[in-house]
């Protein structure tokens, strides 16, 4: 899942509850969408590789989550939120701490650049070569990066607005100039759709991201 610039709450919130996967990296709780803070897990779309066979280690990262999430109640905790409104939150269940689990497990990498606290888990999971470290892959970061790079060369510029529907089935937008719009691949398959305006775009159904499309 993307993780964007993170927006100061200035106080600390939670919710408690049974949570669903959406991605690796990614849940909904109570109504809320929240992105593990300080790690990151490849994307729904990403393979690797292990013993010379393609394998969709997004996907497994998914599962790996849910299967955390099954076990239990959840209680995420976070205070700041990223540009698309999501909260960038730590998990337990129990004093079990999901974020670290999922590192531990090589189901995710530690997010160096917005974080080191999962640093020591990910060593571990590397030298065990558990989960992404029993074969090879691509860094999550880097894989999203190359997407955008060909996700630009492939729209057009007469696509001033993107409507895209994600993992968890939710129409949002993203106007030209933000964040989301040079991040999203038009994937018509899936009912991704380009519009000339944000108003066209609602009046298809799709909505602007939480915290705002335009800054």
């Amino acid at each position: 899942m993307l993780l964007a610039m993170s927006l100061p709450l200035g106080a600390a919130e939670s919710r408690h509850g049974r949570a669903e996967a959406i991605d690796g990296d990614s849940l909904t709780l109570a109504g809320e969408e929240m992105r593990l803070h300080g790690i990151d897990a490849p994307e729904w779309h990403q393979s690797c590789a292990l013993d010379g066979r393609e394998q969709a280690c997004g996907v497994a990262a998914r599962d790996a989550l849910a299967a955390l999430l099954a076990g239990g109640p959840v209680t995420c905790r976070w205070e700041d939120r990223d540009t698309y409104g999501r909260a960038l939150a730590t998990c337990f269940r129990g004093k079990e701490n999901l974020n670290a689990t999922l590192v531990a497990q090589g189901h995710a990498l530690a997010y160096r650049r917005y974080s080191t606290t999962y640093v020591a888990e990910e060593d571990a999971a590397r030298r065990a070569r558990r989960g992404l470290w029993a074969g090879s892959f691509e860094a999550p970061a880097a894989w999203r990066a190359r997407e955008r790079r060909k996700a630009q060369a492939e729209v057009p510029a007469e696509c001033p607005v993107k409507g895209n529907v994600n993992r968890a089935g939710e129409r949002i937008y993203h106007e030209h100039g933000t964040p989301g719009w040079r991040q999203v691949r038009i994937r018509p398959a899936q009912g991704d759709r380009c519009f000339d305006d944000a108003a066209q775009a609602r009046a298809a159904g799709f909505r602007a991201p939480r915290g705002g499309g335009r800054r």
